[in-house]
């Protein structure tokens, strides 16, 4: 009789355990494999469902250098039939044009690998990015780049059939916009744009690339101010920045970015400025959702344990 009343009470608080910490772990946010097998989370951020698609509205370039079998493989990261979408080629020669003297040449490599969907979306939509088999540059980083070059409300996916570095994407989103808008992006901008990319890339192998991309982004939000600033005002404007985000950086990192600082305030600062903000909410809305992704998996991981508590008890009740 007792065996049978312990088992009872521990039926009970096993299904008392089950709802709440379901409920209380519950989101949208999906656990998938990204970046050629590498875990990774896929974030629903709430931005505004893309517009019906035509195809004067997207593109695809390719790496010059993939085979059909390879082509077959981006083609199916971006999701999209090759023949639905007008068809692009960018070249190691078109993507080395701006990524000489900011990249290290063993990152570009000599072929062009590096694919990209692009989409056009809806004025406000901001932007959409997400990669597959690109192990430097993180959606994130993208996103912050880009808005530099003056990319906004665009849907992104940046593809390789195997891993690579991802520095050279940047290129063949240039290309694919100027092709759907009909209008050159400045090319002082690009140039930029190339140049914080591998700056925040370099930042993240250490800090991360959320926080890499945030202190990046914030430094964007004053070039009003830094223009008026002397190189040690800025050094001190980076260290208060950093320390945010509990982050302390070298001096050789806080070189880099007053580098690229002095670059950035040769644009326009108000135009960049709105980007940036529309940057820095998305990076808001994907930091909370994982936070909550995260949280949820651990509940998960605590039910199961508590499930294999519950029947090592049954055995040891049983006497099994």
């Amino acid at each position: 009789m007792k065996k049978l009343l312990s088992f009872l009470l521990a039926a009970v608080l096993l299904l008392s355990v089950l709802p709440a910490a379901f409920a209380e772990g519950s989101t949208d946010a999906i656990i998938v494999v990204e970046n050629g097998g590498e875990p990774g989370i896929n974030v629903p951020v709430n931005t505004p469902a893309p517009a019906q698609t035509s195809i004067n509205q997207s593109r695809a370039v390719i790496g010059a250098d993939l085979s059909p079998e390879q082509i077959s493989a981006v083609y199916q990261a971006f999701g999209v039939s090759r023949g639905s979408v007008i068809e692009l080629t960018v070249t190691n020669a078109e993507e080395r044009q701006w990524l000489a003297g900011y990249v290290d040449p063993a990152l570009i490599g000599t072929r062009s690998i590096s694919s990209v969907y692009v989409e056009l979306l809806p004025a406000g939509a901001n932007m959409d990015v997400s990669t597959s088999n690109v192990t430097w540059c993180t959606p994130e980083m993208y996103m912050s780049a880009l808005a530099t070059a003056g990319i906004t409300d665009a849907r992104i996916v940046v593809a390789a059939p195997f891993a690579v570095s991802g520095t050279a994407a940047l290129t063949g989103v240039y290309k694919a916009y100027e092709d759907m808008t009909g209008k050159k992006l400045d090319d002082l901008a690009k140039a930029v744009s190339t140049q914080e990319l591998t700056i925040t890339g370099g930042l993240a192998q250490e800090i991360g690339s959320m926080d890499s991309t945030s202190i990046v982004n914030d430094l964007k939000l004053m070039l009003d101010e830094t223009r008026k600033m002397t190189d040690e005002e800025i050094r001190q404007e980076i260290i208060a920045i950093a320390a945010q985000y509990n982050v302390k950086l070298t001096d050789n990192q806080i070189q880099q970015l007053i580098t690229l600082c002095r670059s950035l305030e040769k644009l326009d600062p108000s135009a960049l400025k709105q980007r940036v903000e529309d940057v820095q909410n998305t990076l808001n809305k994907v930091s909370e959702a994982k936070t909550q992704v995260v949280g949820f998996v651990q509940t998960v991981k605590n039910v199961v344990s508590s499930v294999r508590e519950f029947f090592e008890r049954i055995k040891d009740i049983l006497g099994m």
